[in-house]
This record gives C-alpha cells, sequence and structure tokens, in this order.
C-alpha cells in the first residue's frame, strides 16, 4: 500500500471537518477550509479563497442536499433564485477581492466571521431568555 503524503492526510481532514459542518449547520465549508489552508498548509488569503471555491463548486453539499430533500426540506425555487445570484455575487466579489492586499481580505474575513459569530450568539441567547 502507498503512503499517503502529510498534507493529503491534512486536506483530507480538512475536506471531512468542513463536509461534517455543511451538513450539520448548513454553513459554507469556506467557514473551515479557508482559515484552515491558510493557518495550517500557509496558503496566502487569496490562494485558499481561490481553492475553497474550487472544492464547493462541484459537490456544493450534494449529499447533504439530497438528505435535506428526501426530507421534503429544500424549496427548489427558492435555491435556483439564490444560486443565479450567488453566480452574480460570487464573481463581483471575486472581481473587487483580487484587488485587494491579502492583508486587508484576511482582515474583512476576520471581521465578518467575528460579527457573524457575535450575531449568532446573541440571537441564541436572547431565545433562551438571557437578555429581555
Amino acid at each position: 500500500m502507498m503512503a499517503i503524503p502529510g498534507d493529503i492526510l491534512i486536506l483530507l481532514g480538512i475536506g471531512l471537518a468542513a463536509g461534517l459542518l455543511a451538513g450539520f449547520f448548513g454553513i459554507g465549508g469556506g467557514v473551515i477550509i479557508i482559515p484552515a489552508l491558510i493557518y495550517i498548509l500557509d496558503y496566502s488569503q487569496h490562494r485558499a479563497t481561490g481553492t475553497s471555491l474550487a472544492v464547493l463548486l462541484p459537490p456544493v453539499g450534494i449529499a447533504a442536499f439530497i438528505e435535506y430533500y428526501r426530507h421534503g426540506n429544500v424549496d427548489i425555487k427558492a435555491a435556483i433564485v439564490i444560486a443565479a445570484a450567488l453566480i452574480a455575487g460570487g464573481w463581483i466579489g471575486a472581481y473587487h477581492a483580487n484587488r485587494l492586499s491579502g492583508t486587508v481580505l484576511r482582515l474583512a474575513f476576520g471581521v465578518f466571521m467575528t460579527a457573524l459569530g457575535c450575531s449568532l450568539v446573541y440571537g441564541a441567547a436572547r431565545k433562551m431568555g438571557w437578555f429581555s
């Protein structure tokens, strides 16, 4: 049996983690893939983003989609509309991101993730009655 190079094992781990979290929470794998590629494999911000997009393009959670669809939990019309807008938004975002420095892009990603996390924690805490 052929030995698997260390980077392949790391990439498999990143993919498995991203897939599990996508299946559980419906999040884009980029939330896991991009930071992992940057901090574990030392990718640049741009290379990590581009690689994440390449990873997500073919499967985009096909197995998770099928399972949710089987249980009647997919609005196909909404998905088509969002997908069409995603194509346009993806191009516009990539166009502008490639004109920023890697440092500025990483800062923007970090601010976005922090704001998203704070919003999710606050919303859940409110529903739990921690805030009135």
